[in-house]
């Protein structure tokens, strides 16, 4: 694979995780201003997002698992690790949102 292809694929990861990680900060102000179904309706846009970014990942990862080389170089391992922390960042704030919820329930 060519090294602008795998930049290519690299930047798509960045583009779909920075969006997915725009729309999570966006649901927790929803969730602080007990806004909870839209809140929610956020985070499933976010897992959308997160789903492109990981899409491109995983064709890139069954090109590699088939023979094919990959040379990664700084900006894959930054893909890398932007999915990764937006994918744990939207398990949080799916946690936070239960939590928001049930306090709400409390008062």
């Amino acid at each position: 694979m060519e090294q602008e292809q795998i930049q290519s694929v690299a930047f798509e990861i960045i583009l779909h995780s920075g969006s997915s990680r725009t729309m999570i900060h966006e649901a927790f102000e929803m969730m602080r201003n007990n806004e909870f179904e839209n809140a929610r309706n956020k985070l499933k846009e976010a897992n959308n997002e997160v789903l492109l970014a990981h899409q491109s990942q995983t064709a890139l990862l069954q090109q590699y698992s088939s023979g094919e080389t990959i040379n990664t170089d700084i900006i894959m391992v930054h893909a890398q690790d932007h999915l990764m922390t937006t994918m744990t960042l939207r398990e949080v704030a799916l946690e936070m949102l239960h939590l928001y919820e049930k306090l709400e329930k409390e008062k």
